[in-house]
């Protein structure tokens, strides 16, 4: 009898190890696999143009006011009622391809409610298992009727996280305008993390167009998204990288509006949105990271972010911010000395179709 258990304890340790080493050897085929097949853009690369007959030959003018609308539509997967496993919820995508198909809808309704010679999209899905595989740049670029610039910022074969995993990403930055362009490209960002975990995240840039003017000069604008679950030192070089361009074009004689999510607040806004130690925090941009005559387009009238911890339901009051609804103003612009800003408003649609609100901005471009 005793030499039975033994024979029984050495046979259950082969299947314990012959079960530990499939698991490794899994292990070790799936980061071969993400490393090989891990996203890896030059420094500078060109964006993808959809929709180029939709230009018009009217270039951009001096002395007029223009337009723009910036929203992080969250690849039309974060509306009301969803939350986010990474800001303390337990979604890793809504619970069926009915939730995108609404929000995508809501999302082009209301952009259509905002008539604009430039929209800056962030969080734009082309072929991911969390919005069921939707392409909304082209649903996107059919409905608004323009042209579209476009490019990633997160494309993954496979993330093998939460449980169930993100499984394939592909998602990035856009610009739906009329007006011709002269270039359209990727600027790469710095990244912060490293390998492995670098393979399976978000390559964060700058999706740059350079529009002429009659003067000769240009218009550069700059769709952004910058990191949010790093540990804050991804954020400053990305900021930092972000200013030196755009000081750079415009010592050069050029207009610049850079735009986007910053993942940062700006100086001046976290007084009536307070941080809490127990939830997700931005970065703070530093009051004096712009050159002198720069300046920051950004409106805390409203909040531009919501968290994500779970789905949305309370008006955005007095009493719902002091039970700790935790809510952000981290969407906004950076505009250069020659340009006048006329008007920001984030525009409060109660987090309806998205995790952030959109935020229209009204400028002239002095002559």
């Amino acid at each position: 009898m005793k030499m039975f258990w033994v024979r029984m304890s050495l046979l259950a340790l082969k299947v314990i190890g012959g079960i530990v080493g499939v698991a490794a050897l899994l292990f070790i085929i799936l980061l071969l696999f993400i490393t090989i097949t891990e996203y890896r853009p030059d420094a500078q690369e060109p964006a993808e143009v959809i929709g180029e007959a939709a230009l018009t030959k009217e270039t951009v003018a001096l002395g007029k006011p223009i337009d723009i609308v910036s929203w992080n539509i969250g690849y039309c997967g974060l509306g009301a009622g969803q939350d986010f496993f990474m800001d303390g919820g337990t979604m890793v995508r809504p619970s069926d391809k009915k939730e995108v198909e609404k929000n995508l809808a809501g999302v082009i309704e209301t952009l259509k409610r905002y008539p604009s010679d430039f929209y800056f999209i962030q969080e734009m899905d082309k072929s991911s298992k969390r919005s069921y595989y939707i392409d909304q740049t082209a649903a996107l670029a059919d409905s608004l009727g323009t042209a579209l610039t476009y490019t990633y910022n997160f494309k993954v074969s496979y993330v093998p996280y939460p449980l169930p995993p993100i499984g394939k990403v592909a998602s990035g930055v856009g610009l739906f305008t009329r007006y011709p362009f002269t270039d359209a490209y990727r600027f790469a960002l710095p990244v912060p993390f490293k390998w492995p975990v670098r393979t399976v995240n978000l390559k964060r840039c700058m999706l740059i167009s350079r529009f002429p003017l009659e003067s000769g000069r240009e218009l550069v604008t700059a769709v952004l998204h910058l990191e949010a679950y790093d540990d804050g030192e991804g954020k400053i070089a990305q900021t930092n990288a972000l200013i030196d361009f755009v000081r750079a074009e415009y010592q050069a004689g050029n207009y610049v509006i850079a735009g986007g999510d910053f993942n940062q607040t700006f100086p001046g806004t976290q007084a009536r949105y307070p941080l809490y130690d127990e939830f997700w925090r931005p970065g703070a941009i530093s009051g004096g990271s712009l050159p002198e005559g720069w300046q920051f387009a950004v409106d805390d009238r409203v909040p531009s972010c919501r968290l994500n911890n779970a789905p949305y339901t309370p008006a955005l009051t007095d009493e719902n911010i002091r039970n700790k609804w935790p809510y952000y103003v981290i969407d906004g612009f950076i505009v250069s000395p020659n340009i006048s800003v006329v008007s920001v408003e984030t525009l409060d649609e109660s987090f309806r179709y998205a995790d952030h609100n959109p935020v229209k901005l009204r400028v002239v471009l002095n002559p």
